[in-house]
């Protein structure tokens, strides 16, 4: 386990999280505001877990499996991922639909910040969204993260909604660090 909130367990993905990250992965309305390809064989999400066990490995941190605690129930992922394209360290959620409009990924996303400025030591984490996606903007914002531009994730894309913390405005905002 990494984190614990009041109702969630973010733990590290493990290949037997394959069934429930397929399911995660294949469902059109999470895939819809990512950019990201539907997976729809376990071959292929296979290769998804191993590129995040991998970034454990390499930087201490990466996508967590999100468990409703109480019932111990998978929802979804959220966590880090370094960028090498831009240099910077990216806060990121994706939960199954029926877990939408809870609060959930904003809980995550404070934690998941929290943790990234008080354990690791993080200078600035970022999170994008494509403009329409205005339920992830909310998390950003209410997760204390602030505006920064419109610009596209690769080069010739449309622009995505780029937010940021970095460890200095975290500090100094009581009300995001719970």
């Amino acid at each position: 386990m990494i984190l614990q909130t009041e109702r969630l367990i973010l733990r590290e993905m493990l290949p037997s999280d394959e069934t429930n990250m397929l399911r995660l992965h294949s469902h059109p309305q999470v895939q819809q505001y990512t950019g990201d390809t539907i997976i729809t064989t376990l071959e292929g999400i296979h290769g998804k877990i191993e590129e995040k066990i991998a970034e454990y490995k390499k930087y201490g941190y990466g996508r967590w499996v999100a468990i409703l605690r109480e019932e111990m129930e998978f929802i979804g992922w959220a966590g880090l991922s370094y960028l090498p394209e831009f240099d910077e360290i990216d806060l990121g959620y994706r939960f199954l639909p029926e877990f939408w409009g809870r609060g959930l990924a904003t809980e995550a996303s404070r934690a998941i910040l929290k943790y990234g400025f008080e354990e690791l030591k993080l200078n600035r984490i970022i999170a994008m969204a494509l403009p329409d996606n205005e339920a992830s903007i909310r998390v950003m914002q209410k997760a204390g993260m602030q505006f920064e531009k419109f610009a596209p994730y690769e080069p010739g894309s449309k622009d995505v909604v780029w937010y940021a913390l970095s460890a200095n405005d975290y500090s100094k905002n009581p009300a995001i660090q719970t």
